[in-house]
């Protein structure tokens, strides 16, 4: 994950997104760099215009929110407590039955 944040923060700064600055922004951040990853990345982002994948990420995650927070509170409704006839006396007497 810390080689695609190199990437976007040298996109932001307007740098070149390649394997040097991916390297030395990643040691910068004091975590280990991994030569073969870096070149994967390096590579992965050869034929991807990153200023357009930003601009359709927050469009995918805005259309999947909505659902999110809907499908939750059905959740929720459905779940109703069980009401098995126990009361909190009862409760407490089984729970000191295991302290003897």
């Amino acid at each position: 994950m810390e080689y695609v944040y190199a990437a976007l923060l040298l996109h932001k700064l307007q740098k070149e997104v390649n394997e040097v600055n991916i390297s030395s922004v990643v040691k910068a951040s004091g975590a280990e760099v991994n030569d073969a990853q870096v070149e994967a990345m390096v590579a992965a982002l050869a034929d991807i215009n990153i200023e357009d994948a930003i601009k359709a990420a927050p469009v995918a995650v805005a259309a999947a929110a909505p659902a999110a927070p809907a499908a939750a509170g059905e959740a929720k409704k459905e779940e109703k407590p069980k009401d098995d006839g126990k009361t909190e006396e009862a409760a407490m007497e089984g729970l000191s039955s295991l302290f003897g």
